[in-house]
Order: structure tokens, then sequence, then C-alpha cells
């Protein structure tokens, strides 16, 4: 009698841990579609998020120019060639990156 006392329970929890593991088996490929899917897919935030990155990258870019092609046009005032030519070259980067910068618009 103490036997079957013990081994009733243990059948109960037994039957909830096979039907526990049959759903797991069953549900696994529906998990794995659900996670390939989102692993695949870009939200709205996600992108408007790398899109603000790499907006900002740009225009930080924008400003190291402009800085170093200040410089190097006050260094060509002053008469010094070298500088001149690296002005010219600097304006043709600024040129390059411009048109990827968005424009703030003015109200």
């Amino acid at each position: 009698m103490p036997r079957a006392v013990l081994l009733l329970p243990l059948a109960f929890i037994l039957q909830g841990c096979l039907a526990k593991a049959a759903l797991d088996v069953a549900t696994l490929p529906v998990k794995a579609a659900s996670r390939a899917v989102d692993l695949a897919t870009t939200s709205q935030s996600e992108a408007d998020e790398k899109r603000g990155r790499e907006i900002r990258r740009r225009e930080a870019e924008l400003a190291k120019l402009e800085r170093r092609y200040e410089e190097e046009r006050e260094d060509c005032e002053r008469g010094d060639a070298d500088a001149c030519e690296d002005a010219r070259e600097t304006y043709g980067e600024i040129e390059r990156v411009l048109p990827s910068v968005p424009v703030e618009p003015t109200r």
C-alpha cells in the first residue's frame, strides 16, 4: 500500500512533464520561425535610429572637414602654397560629403 501511495502522485507529475515536453517540441518550429523573422526584419524605430546615427556621423565628418578647411585657408592667406593645395583638396571632400547631410528646415 505505501508504494501505491507514492507512485500515484509520481504518475501524475510525470504526465505533466511529458505533456510539457510534447508541447515544447510541438511549438519549437513556430518559435524558431518567429525568432528568424524578428532577426530578419528591422522595426521602424530601429531603422530610424540607424538613419539618425548615420546622419550624425556625416554631420561630424562635415564639421571636421570644415574646421580643417578653415585652418588651411588661413595658412594659405599667410602665403603657404602647400596649405592652398590642401585647402582645395579639403574643399573637394566637403563638396563630396555635403549632399549626404540633410538640410534642416528653416522656420
